[in-house]
């Protein structure tokens, strides 16, 4: 069965996550910037891999091109700041529903006409590359020259506008990130958890015991694509700049799903896991590599060999993922919080 453990009944759970939180709440009056900005993407990383974890590892379709609702989300958010000063927050709910629209399209083709496993796979990738040429041309957006959101020289922060110093957002991220645990323990706890539960393990069963299996994978993919919105709109913001490749491209798709297969795919608490062990390690990684002589040929590419190499572990020996295992390890359910990805 799926362990809905989030430290609900358990005390040594709840008295983990309280410290968790905590700490973290409190973190950014005792470490530098440098680890607040690593934190931040910390928060990132977790809450873009429970968003895809909800279509992956709660309903059982796997997506490998979520850079697509990501980037949407982000050139709406600051094409509608640059162009009409409109305030992130409001452009938001339209990124959501641009991105939710575009996951029933692609929702419905597939589901409609059958394809599923890799395959859908494939088609979200195939969306997803389009949407970047498509970009690449979009001259209203900046096209391949990139889009540049303003940033003013301010003396504090403008939380309407999301215009202000690293904390800032790292406690929006914050909020955010735990808003969203809250949401999946509690979709997993409703009917419509069960329901892509059933989907998830046995399909054809589910159909048999009447289950529009339809329905509720349309709605799996539309409330994936549209929370994964709301972080791209937030990353604009952040760095201030986007340029239609590495918004749109596989790369990203890939990094935002590593948190969930690391920490364990389908479990609440594995995308945070994941993003916890993983970002910390990747960032230390490039600092090495920046330390090279210029003399030597920089490996570019090690990060990626190096998350590649995380997989193959995870695979090998811990499949489904670490968070099962140290759950375990502390006692915290009986099963460890594996969803049986």
């Amino acid at each position: 069965m799926l362990n809905l453990w989030l430290g609900g009944a358990n005390p040594r759970g709840r008295a983990l996550l309280a410290g968790m939180l905590a700490v973290l709440a409190a973190a950014p009056f005792f470490v530098d910037s440098y680890i607040v900005s690593v934190l931040i993407l910390v928060f990132y990383f977790a809450y873009l891999g429970q968003a895809w974890n909800i279509m992956m590892g709660f309903a059982g379709q796997l997506s490998l091109g979520h850079a697509l609702y990501f980037g949407l989300g982000a050139y709406t958010g600051a094409a509608l700041y640059v162009k009409f000063g409109l305030s992130p927050w409001l452009s938001m709910p339209v990124a959501i529903v641009i991105a939710m629209a575009v996951g029933a399209a692609i929702g419905a083709l597939g589901f409609r006409f059958r394809i599923g496993g890799v395959y859908f796979a494939l088609l979200t990738i195939a969306f997803a590359e389009f949407t970047r040429i498509l970009f690449d041309h979009f001259t209203w957006v900046g096209g391949s020259s990139g889009l540049f959101l303003p940033v003013a020289s301010r003396q504090g922060n403008d939380l309407w506008m999301l215009r202000g110093a690293p904390i800032m957002f790292y406690y929006v991220w914050l909020v955010l990130t735990v808003g969203l645990l809250i949401l999946c323990r509690a979709l997993l706890a409703s009917r419509l958890g069960y329901y892509w539960l059933a989907i998830r393990e046995d399909e054809p069963a589910a159909q048999a015991l009447g289950i529009d299996t339809f329905r509720y994978k349309m709605i799996a993919v539309m409330l994936s694509a549209g929370l994964t919105a709301v972080a791209g709109v937030l990353n604009a913001f952040y760095f201030n700049v986007l340029f239609p490749e590495p918004t749109f491209s596989i790369n990203r798709s890939i990094e935002l799903i590593l948190g969930a297969i690391i920490g364990g795919v389908g479990t609440l608490m594995g995308p945070i896991i994941g993003a916890f062990i993983l970002t910390p390690l990747g960032e230390s990684l490039t600092l090495i590599i920046e330390q090279i002589p210029t003399g030597v040929q920089k490996l570019d590419g090690l990060k990626q060999v190096f998350y590649g190499l995380c997989v193959v572990l995870i695979v090998l020996f811990q499949r489904a993922g670490v968070w099962p295992w140290l759950a375990r390890k502390l006692r915290l359910g009986a099963d460890g919080g594996k969803g049986g990805a």
